[in-house]
């Protein structure tokens, strides 16, 4: 309601190294080993395919729900920054990652809009005015809360309303 009151400047957060991560710092587990490589996740609207194998090997495993109670924010980050940069790459638009708060002070876009997790990371337009939260999408999924069947569903909803 208040945030385009106090225009502030943008603070942008490249979370486009943290996507990488998703295959640059994989566990030893096998299945991680043979999926979780560059050449399946290139950042193509398909790769999401293996985030969501991922995803579903995290919460229905004991390793998994174990690995997630412990890291669940680092999770959020990684996949979050993963499907940002993937919606990010196959819209081509001036999206960028912003800090949550800067964007917040800087524009009515996330006006009675709730924060996702304590150091939210969004992708904003100047150009449209408009805000994509694939970090709050993610730690909802994680949740257990999905707002879509899986990640793919959501990177192509997305893509098709921000085309």
């Amino acid at each position: 309601m208040f945030g385009s009151l106090n225009k502030t400047k943008l603070i942008k957060n490249d979370l486009k190294g943290i996507a990488k991560l998703m295959y640059l710092d994989v566990s030893d587990d096998t299945w991680d080993q043979e999926n979780l490589t560059k050449r399946n996740l290139d950042f193509t609207i398909e790769s999401t395919r293996y985030i969501d194998a991922y995803t579903k090997r995290l919460s229905t495993t004991q390793m998994g729900r174990e690995l997630l109670k412990n890291h669940f924010d680092n999770f959020v980050v990684r996949i979050g920054a993963y499907i940002g940069e993937v919606i990010k790459r196959n819209i081509n638009q001036d999206y960028k990652w912003y800090e949550y708060d800067s964007v917040y002070h800087f524009s009515s876009a996330l006006d009675e809009v709730n924060r996702g997790i304590k150091t939210e990371t969004v992708l904003y337009s100047k150009k449209r005015d408009r805000v994509i939260m694939p970090l709050t999408v993610v730690a909802q999924h994680l949740e257990g809360n999905p707002a879509h069947t899986d990640f793919l569903e959501y990177v192509e909803e997305t893509i098709k309303q921000s085309s």
